[in-house]
């Protein structure tokens, strides 16, 4: 459970990433919308705890609760599912609430799946390209996936469906395999893409219709193209330097309240207005190295299973990452997803510190015989 760990062997460089980015997002936070900084803060510090204490166990131990990790994972996700301790909030129900705690399930379901699919892929890694493995496999993930997307919570299911997909990979997927997928879903996802553009479509929710609508036809579809137009503008009015945190420049996007709620979703914007080019290249680069950071200690871990647990969070970050600046800089229709370490919200930044206390104990394992990398 708990070893005699190296100090040498400890990632200082990651959580010195970590550390300054999400410090850089409370500053942010402070400026966009003042009144929940002291909030982001607490969840700093609830999460820095988080991390250093999931990083001292050893995550061979706490992958043997493979299976309470998995139906814990469920039964949290059911609360929502079944309206039991559901939360409503902006038409959506993804909350528990329970007295003052209210948290996200779907946020800390990602550390759930990585966790064990991590030791489900590495236990039947000879099966990975069996049909009844990769069918088990399917079944597996799509209980919490669709129980996630129908919250509704399509970006985090998107996401969650990236984990897997990538984890599956690095399990060992035959090329031939995906090869074979990609024929299909190639012209499947242009048939989906055709049926969800027709006005009468039935397979999103109107709301997720009208936010893809008005990505593709701003001009007639302005009532719901205008945060993303905004969010353009506010990055490109920071031009090198940006206006600086806290301004009062009247002509500020933020200060104008055109971006509602810029502290989650779109706090890239802020950062883009206030820090300029600069500023925003900044996070990008420490986002960029937390990634490169999680693959490298993955490379060097002694099984399978930490390599899945590095390449899992990993991909977490990388993927939210490039979706939720796709989104800000109108490359993508508005979906809804925090940037890591930098977007307000306490269980999206405590649930990343327990995944980045994950790949730091990973780090703290010896290396034996020689085991193959990514």
């Amino acid at each position: 459970m708990l070893k005699q760990y190296q100090v040498k062997d400890y990632n200082f460089r990651l959580i010195v990433y970590v550390l300054v980015l999400t410090m850089i997002g409370i500053s942010i936070i402070g400026s966009a919308q003042q009144s929940v900084q002291s909030k982001q803060v607490m969840g700093m510090l609830l999460g820095i705890v988080a991390m250093i204490i999931v990083s001292l166990f050893d995550y061979n131990f706490i992958l043997r609760f493979h299976w309470i990790i998995y139906v814990f994972n469920l039964v949290l996700l059911g609360l929502i599912s079944f309206n039991i301790l559901g939360s409503d909030a902006g038409g959506a129900t993804r909350w528990i609430e329970i007295g003052p705690l209210r948290f996200q399930p779907s946020e800390f379901s990602k550390v759930c799946i990585i966790l064990f699919f991590a030791w489900f892929f590495s236990k039947y890694y000879e099966k990975v390209n069996t049909l009844p493995f990769l069918l088990l496999s399917g079944v597996l993930i799509i209980i919490p996936w669709y129980m996630i997307k129908e919250q509704p919570a399509l970006s985090t299911s998107i996401v969650v469906a990236m984990i897997f997909l990538v984890m599956l990979f690095l399990s060992g997927l035959s090329y031939k395999i995906i090869g074979a997928v990609l024929a299909v879903a190639i012209p499947s996802a242009a048939i989906f893409l055709y049926l969800i553009l027709q006005p009468d479509q039935t397979i999103l929710e109107h709301y997720q219709w009208l936010r893809i609508m008005a990505w593709l036809d701003p001009a007639n579809y302005a009532e719901n193209a205008y945060q993303q137009l905004n969010s353009i503008m506010a990055i490109g009015s920071g031009m090198l330097w940006g206006k600086g945190l806290n301004n009062d420049n009247v002509f500020s996007v933020k200060n104008g309240n055109f971006i509602p709620e810029p502290q989650t979703d779109f706090i890239f914007s802020v950062a883009g207005e206030e820090l300029g080019f600069v500023g925003s290249a900044i996070i990008l680069i420490l986002l960029l190295l937390i990634v490169i950071e999680c693959i490298m200690i993955g490379r060097k871990a002694k099984d399978l299973a930490g390599r899945l647990i590095c390449g899992g969070v990993a991909a977490w970050i990388g993927f939210q990452t490039f979706f939720n600046i796709c989104v800000v800089t109108g490359l993508m229709p508005n979906t809804g997803l925090p940037l890591p370490f930098v977007s307000y919200g306490l269980t999206s930044l405590v649930s990343l510190f327990i995944g980045i206390g994950l790949v730091l104990n990973v780090g703290l394992q010896p290396r034996k015989y020689g085991m193959g990398e990514f």
